[in-house]
Order: structure tokens, then C-alpha cells, then sequence
């Protein structure tokens, strides 16, 4: 609920919601300290594959997804979503936990210079890669959204927007590039905690099949009602609090983690 509820307040993907508080969750459930964390990112992506959904069929029907720029990134997200569950498998859960706190904060440090900037952001001119550098592109976006757990547009959007894509354009886009980063995320998730003695009940690999059924039939709704509360607010009142709220919780990961690392 309070993922569907921020996801539509701040106009952002439940990804960067969803995993912190799935890990707070799973710990409150004696879930092994090994695998919480891979469990959080592999069940958040595989709600990403439901929401994604909704989202691209809505773009599409105001024709705005650049279907050729997907085609181009698609092969590379997909590589590099399933390479992207492996690394995280091979990560203990304080060390994923503690990239996943690095990379809030750095989204929320990102968010707050946005919004000191006047105009348009700046761009350096660049054009849109060929088809071999979009899928490197997709890539290498597809292995850190799924290292992370998240849809990838926060790395999408400015990647395309800076190569001159129109931003309606951009957003829609990555929305559509949500989606391969999800399913082959989450299948990767699914097929590296496979057989991992560790796992509770009722789970597929990494995703915890009650968490998901949880999440989505509680954020579509929620969704909705933290959007409309959004009209009620100011919009950059929204963004600061938003990645005040990144920052706690990068903050709080970087900390509780760091002495387990040093140790």
C-alpha cells in the first residue's frame, strides 16, 4: 500500500519503494539474512512486469513508445537483466544492500541538483546511438535496474533525453524498456535462488509469491490515490520530499551495512 501510495505520489517506479521496504518486511518475518535482500529485488522486479504492462499499453495508445530505439536497446536489456541477477547472486545481502543505499542516495543527490537548475537540462549534443550502441546501452541499463530491483528509468530517461529524444518520447520509451528488465530480471532471480535450501515456503527462486500478490493488488489502487493527492501539492515540494525520503533510506542501508562489511 505505502508503495503504491509513494509510486503515484512522486510519479516514480515502485522499485526504489518496494525493495527497501520488502526488506524491512522480510526481516520482521526471521526471512535468512542471506537471501532477504535478493528476495526483495527479485519479487520487486517481478511486480515491475504487472505495472509495466498497464504503462506501456497507455503510452502506446497516445503513440509515444519510439518503437525502433526499443527494438534497438531490447537484446541488450535482456542480456544484461539476466546478468544482472547473477551478479547480485553472487553479492552477499550486506553488500547488495549497501550498493542499493550508495545508489538512493546518489538518485536523491540527483533529484535535489535538478531542482536547483534553471531551464532545460544541458546536453552535450549527442545523438542517438546506432543499434549496436543502443543495445550496449540497454545493457548496461539492463544489469544495474536489475542489480537494483527497480524499472531502469531513472538511467532510461536521461540516457535518451540526452540524445535529443523528445521527452514524452523518452519517459514512454523507458517505460516499454521496463518491461524486458523485469522479466528477464526476475527470471534470472528466480533461477539463481532456485534451489536454495534457505528459501520460505511458497516461493520460486528469489521471488516470494505472497509479497507479490501483496504489492500488486494493493498498488494499483494506492497508485491512484497517492496521484490524486499529488494534485493537492506542490511539485517541487513533492521532488525534495521524495528524495529526502531516498536519502533516509540510502542513508540508513549505507549505515546498518558498513559495519557488517568492516567487520
Amino acid at each position: 500500500m505505502g508503495a503504491g501510495t509513494i509510486a503515484g505520489l512522486f510519479g516514480v517506479g515502485g522499485g526504489l519503494i518496494i525493495v527497501p521496504a520488502l526488506v524491512l518486511v522480510f526481516t520482521a518475518q526471521g526471512i535468512a539474512p542471506e537471501i532477504l535482500t535478493h528476495m526483495a529485488v527479485g519479487t520487486s522486479l517481478a511486480t515491475i512486469i504487472i505495472t509495466s504492462i498497464s504503462s506501456v499499453r497507455t503510452h502506446h495508445g497516445k503513440r509515444a513508445v519510439d518503437w525502433a530505439i526499443f527494438a534497438a536497446m531490447a537484446p541488450g536489456i535482456l542480456l544484461g537483466s539476466w546478468i544482472g541477477g547473477v551478479t547480485a547472486d553472487w553479492l552477499s545481502g550486506a553488500w547488495l544492500q549497501l550498493l542499493i543505499g550508495l545508489f538512493a542516495v546518489g538518485i536523491a543527490f540527483k533529484m535535489w541538483l535538478d531542482g536547483l537548475r534553471k531551464g532545460p537540462l544541458p546536453t552535450n549534443g549527442e545523438k542517438v546511438p546506432g543499434k549496436v550502441g543502443l543495445s550496449i546501452a540497454g545493457g548496461f541499463i539492463g544489469w544495474v535496474s536489475a542489480i537494483f530491483g527497480i524499472g531502469g528509468g531513472s538511467l532510461t530517461v536521461p540516457f535518451l533525453s540526452r540524445c535529443h529524444v523528445v521527452m514524452q518520447r523518452a519517459v514512454a520509451t523507458s517505460a516499454a524498456c521496463g518491461l524486458p528488465i523485469a522479466i528477464a530480471g526476475a527470471l534470472s532471480f528466480a533461477v539463481q535462488g532456485w534451489n536454495n535450501p534457505q528459501l520460505p515456503e511458497w516461493s520460486s527462486g528469489y521471488i516470494y509469491w505472497p509479497a507479490f500478490l501483496g504489492i500488486v493488488l494493493a498498488s494499483t489502487w494506492f497508485a491512484r490515490f497517492g496521484a490524486l493527492l499529488a494534485h493537492k501539492l506542490s511539485p517541487q515540494l513533492l521532488k525534495n520530499c521524495f528524495a529526502g525520503l531516498l536519502f533516509f533510506i540510502g542513508a540508513r542501508f549505507i549505515w546498518l551495512n558498513y559495519a557488517v562489511i568492516a567487520s
